[in-house]
């Protein structure tokens, strides 16, 4: 069983940046996970963002935030990180960890994913 720790929500106008984090305390097999970062807005399906390997091969993106949003992960600290930029009304959304135990490919289905954060809300006013 992976916990799954989201922080870096918030509050942003328009244009601005927040960085999510997604951390798995005590996991000591971090490094054989892909990763997938989810949003969910209201009363909307929940929809894959981005994606990373366990060895960080890719990332993949959403056609809707490529070029603004940038995927990383430190292994050493069981950490990925969204960096999320310039910021629009429709990126408002709860945002959601996720992860599978996979090989070397990250994953770009929900139903691959097994193990979910609970959450992290993001608002960008215009």
């Amino acid at each position: 069983q992976v916990q799954l720790v989201e922080s870096g929500g918030g509050f942003v106008r328009a244009g601005g940046s927040l960085r999510l984090s997604c951390a798995a305390p005590g996991e000591t097999s971090f490094s054989t996970y892909s990763m997938g970062w989810f949003q969910q807005a209201p009363w909307k399906e929940r929809k894959l963002m981005a994606a990373i390997s366990g060895s960080g091969r890719g990332p993949y993106y959403a056609r809707a935030v490529e070029g603004r949003f940038t995927l990383s992960r430190t292994n050493a600290n069981n950490t990925v990180y969204l960096q999320m930029n310039t910021l629009k009304p429709e990126d408002t959304a709860v945002y959601y960890c996720a992860a599978v135990q996979s090989g070397s490919s990250y994953r770009t289905s929900l139903s691959d994913y097994n193990y979910w954060g609970q959450g992290t809300q993001v608002t960008v006013s215009s």
